[in-house]
């Protein structure tokens, strides 16, 4: 699965010269923590967050002369993290977790936004139906990939756990049926319990 399956493309955004009050009631109102910041040509150039809003009222509280900040684009982060839609959804959760960020602005060759997205959207990938994850298997592995009747195996999947029963030509296809369904999102494990017909390793 990629990006493009599942971010949010009703992005609420702002520019650079938006005013800090108009950010904050933005995001209290989508009940969102972070804006992008796009500019006249709509590319990414920052993003604003809950963060930020933070530390601008400790500075405010604790300076005994503070600068005037106005807009967002005195109080944005630049440099943002950003992946294109043909990121895996894996690659994006991976991101996250190396760089601490709670989202992802996602973009065009242009640097053109796209869509965006969050951690909750990956914590969505756990709650695939296991009928969907079973056709999945069914139709894309056993069928199109290694070119089985899928009526031939047992699939079963059961709280994200696939089991695999009966008989399959050779012990490479077991091996290779079993690791393409590791990948699948939604699986949590497999239980390999295929025999074969011809041993090619």
């Amino acid at each position: 699965m990629q990006v493009v399956d599942l971010m949010t493309t009703e992005v609420i955004k702002v520019s650079p010269d938006t005013r800090i009050q108009d950010a904050a009631r933005l995001m209290f109102r989508h009940r969102v923590s972070g804006l992008p910041v796009v500019d006249a040509a709509g590319c990414v150039c920052g993003i604003i967050t809950e963060a930020d809003f933070l530390r601008l009222e400790v500075i405010r509280t604790e300076s005994d002369e503070p600068s005037p900040v106005e807009t967002v684009g005195e109080v944005m982060s630049g440099g943002v993290v950003t992946i294109s839609p043909d990121t895996t959804i894996y690659d994006a959760a991976r991101i996250m977790v190396v760089q601490d960020v709670k989202r992802l602005p996602v973009v065009d060759e242009d640097d053109r936004l796209l869509g965006i997205i969050a951690r909750l959207d990956i914590v969505a990938v756990f709650t695939r139906p296991d009928e969907v994850i079973e056709d999945e298997i069914r139709e894309d592995l056993v069928r199109r990939v290694l070119f089985v009747d899928p009526d031939e195996i047992g699939v079963t999947v059961s709280s994200g756990v696939v089991t695999f029963s009966g008989e399959i030509g050779t012990r490479n296809e077991a091996r290779i049926l079993e690791e393409l369904c590791r990948r699948l999102d939604g699986v949590m494990r497999v239980e390999n319990e295929l025999s074969w017909r011809l041993d090619d390793t």
